[in-house]
């Protein structure tokens, strides 16, 4: 009897040693969306490696699957029901991109899988999927942003350039769909694919509509070779980019084209600009002087989705175990968590918790963002 008592203590002292928390990844760290993954997938290995060196959560270490999508919509579904099946995780952050999310969305509600996103279409939080999450803001809050500048300034008339994907596609939608409800006049709808080598045809047609301004929604390399088209012509029109390309990434690609661009993005880019009363300050500053050091490179809002999702994650899995109560409604309780984009308040009816203010409007001069005051 004591021989079994003893066994079966030191069964529960090591189930109790090993416990672990199995988190899952998905990001583009190859691929054209790479400058938009590599950034999350090392913010998340470094706060994983941080929180695991000081105990964990709520005693549990995190042992991380992470895999790569490639920005391949069926890549995220095939690596999404490997962490299921296999891996058997607890919760998945990512993907990357928009369409990849959207991939993915509904096999989070057929497994009943916790999906943290890092992708800003508004269809991945539209309608409600009760596991499926986002941290990055959504695109009509970036066109409201957009549009209230334009307005402020006394202008109107708009043309758009898409990108012929999920995220371009959700990104048009929007910009047609808030348009009419701000008073702005749409002179020209154009569109390009991810892997287009010369926009000078559809800048061309949107010249000839005479904008005051021009509106690029995109991310990987197509957006830059939109602005270099855009210098190359000498356009008139104001070049507006979306938030799907605040990353010096960008702006090295863009080279000399890049001046002048404006967009809408989140304050980690103008962290130190920031004044001392701020109160994101003081977080902002902590992580981007953490992952420069560590990686000896600019930090980017698209990392700040990973440090975001990980943060909202670690938040709900301490609330789901302290109250007994699934990670996705711990997750839809979080209010006021102050974040790389803003502050997050989650409820039932919202999946993403920002709101307008997630945003900043910001220049591209001389190689760096500047704050705009609008």
């Amino acid at each position: 009897m004591k021989k079994l008592t003893f066994i079966l203590l030191i069964l529960v002292i090591s189930t109790v040693c090993y416990a672990e928390i199995r988190l899952g990844a998905l990001f583009s760290t190859t691929g054209p969306a790479s400058f938009l993954g590599m950034p999350e997938k090392q913010t998340l290995e470094m706060l994983v490696e941080e929180a695991n060196s000081n105990g964990g959560i709520n005693g549990e270490k995190i042992e991380l699957f992470l895999y790569d999508t490639r920005g391949i919509d069926a890549e995220a579904r095939k690596k999404f029901i490997r962490l299921v099946k296999k891996d058997r995780v607890d919760a998945v952050i990512g993907p990357t991109r928009s369409g990849s999310t959207l991939a993915i969305k509904e096999l989070a509600g057929r497994f009943e899988m916790p999906l943290i996103s890092c992708a800003s279409s508004d269809r991945i939080i539209e309608p409600i999927n009760p596991f499926v999450f986002k941290v990055a803001p959504s695109d009509t809050l970036a066109v409201r942003k957009i549009y209230s500048y334009l307005k402020d300034k006394g202008q109107k008339r708009v043309a758009i350039i898409t990108a012929q994907n999920g995220y371009g596609d959700s990104g048009r939608t929007a910009l047609l769909n808030e348009a009419k409800k701000m008073g702005i006049n749409i002179v020209a709808d154009e569109k390009f694919r991810d892997n287009d080598r010369d926009m000078t045809s559809q800048l061309t047609k949107i010249s000839e509509a005479d904008p005051d301004a021009i509106i690029c929604w995109g991310v990987g390399p197509a957006p830059a070779i939109v602005a270099k088209n855009y210098k190359q012509l000498q356009l008139d029109a104001t070049l507006f980019m979306s938030h799907g390309v605040a990353s010096k990434k960008f702006i090295k690609l863009a080279g000399n084209a890049a001046k002048g661009i404006i967009l809408p993005a989140g304050r980690l880019l103008v962290a130190e600009k920031l004044s001392d009363s701020n109160r994101f300050k003081s977080m902002l500053l902590e992580y981007k002087n953490a992952y420069e050091k560590r990686f000896d490179s600019s930090v980017s809002t698209f990392g700040g989705h990973a440090y975001d999702a990980f943060q909202i994650f670690k938040k709900a899995y301490n609330n789901s175990v302290e109250k007994n109560i699934k990670i996705t409604e711990a997750i839809e309780n979080i209010k006021g968590y102050l974040g790389t984009y803003g502050e997050f308040n989650f409820s039932k009816n919202d999946h993403n918790g920002l709101d307008m203010n997630a945003f900043i409007m910001l220049k591209i001069q001389n190689g760096d963002w500047q704050l705009l005051n609008k």
